[in-house]
């Protein structure tokens, strides 16, 4: 056995809900490089700065990160972090931790068990709910990661730390521009949460169902890299609509159809799947990393509960 055994109380709301959170920010210290690289493979033919100095070219997620470190510097893969650890506190908390709450809601009461449309639609409406909450955080995010700096010439970068970025966004852009291209990312997130979380419920459902494997460390891991597979396969089109829309400057696309529409366009169909190798590795690391300690938070959390309400 390999963990926390599982708590005999079942973990309560707030348990998930923070321990979502937790999950994900450690999550995303992990592996936010790889998610950089993505953006910039994602936005790259289109960022002016980098079609102007034409010193900066991105080659796969690896070349990416090299590039990225020798020109930008060493905390350069980093840009946006801490936008990025608000936005899994808010984010994932809310998406994972309230998930099966959710679920519970939609199960007609006397059911054995949770059908799959049930499932769908209990991530579909955690994953709504979360992309309104967090999208501020995921709009500066984007722009930090976005951004390239190469010294005092070719620079596109703008924000002099996060909070200015929230900041200056509001002031140039409307509090509206906090929350631009939040329906490509809802649209996404609906996506993402059915095919990362459900498949992970039901993946784990399977393998335990059937006595493939135990409530542990391996049934998380085989469950979280399934669901991160599937994740990034149908997600992949949405995702670079949704960077190139919120990265872009006031004026340049009318709307996300128009986003898709220009990228086909100029770049070709394959253009929506621009840093899927990069993504898969985001978001099959990420889940693994992410659902591992998850699973592991919420049983340290009961123990703890429990310990406090013990009277001995």
């Amino acid at each position: 056995m390999v963990g926390l055994k599982p708590s005999d109380v079942p973990p309560t709301m707030a348990v998930k809900f923070l321990g979502a959170g937790t999950a994900a920010c450690f999550a995303d210290l992990l592996t936010f490089p790889l998610d950089t690289a993505k953006v910039r493979l994602q936005i790259q033919g289109e960022n002016p700065v980098a079609q102007t100095a034409r010193l900066v070219q991105y080659r796969g997620v690896l070349g990416t990160i090299l590039t990225m470190v020798r020109t930008e510097g060493l905390c350069s893969p980093y840009n946006g972090l801490v936008a990025g650890l608000q936005r899994q506190m808010s984010f994932a908390s809310i998406r994972i931790g309230l998930y099966d709450s959710v679920k519970q809601v939609y199960t007609p009461q006397g059911a054995d068990s949770s059908s799959l449309t049930t499932r769908i639609l209990a991530g579909c409406t955690t994953g709504a709910m979360a992309v309104t909450c967090a999208q501020p955080t995921d709009v500066v995010k984007v722009r930090f990661q976005a951004s390239i700096h190469l010294g005092s010439s070719g620079s596109d970068r703008k924000y002099s730390g996060t909070m200015d970025a929230y900041r200056t966004i509001a002031r140039e852009e409307g509090v509206k521009g906090l929350w631009k291209g939040t329906l490509p990312n809802i649209m996404r997130n609906a996506i993402v949460n059915c095919a990362e979380v459900v498949t992970y419920d039901i993946l784990k459902e399977k393998l335990l169902d059937y006595h493939l494997l135990t409530d542990n460390f391996p049934c998380h891991f085989a469950s979280a890299f399934g669901a991160g597979f599937c994740a990034t396969v149908v997600a992949s089109p949405v995702d670079v609509v949704k960077t190139r829309y919120m990265n872009s400057p006031p004026g340049q696309y009318l709307s996300p159809l128009d986003c898709m529409i220009k990228m086909v366009a100029q770049e070709g169909p394959t253009a929506f799947y621009k840093g899927f190798t990069p993504s898969f590795l985001r978001l099959g690391s990420w889940n693994v990393v992410m659902f591992v300690t998850y699973e592991q938070l919420k049983r340290a959390l009961m123990k703890v509960q429990i310990l406090r309400e013990s009277p001995f």
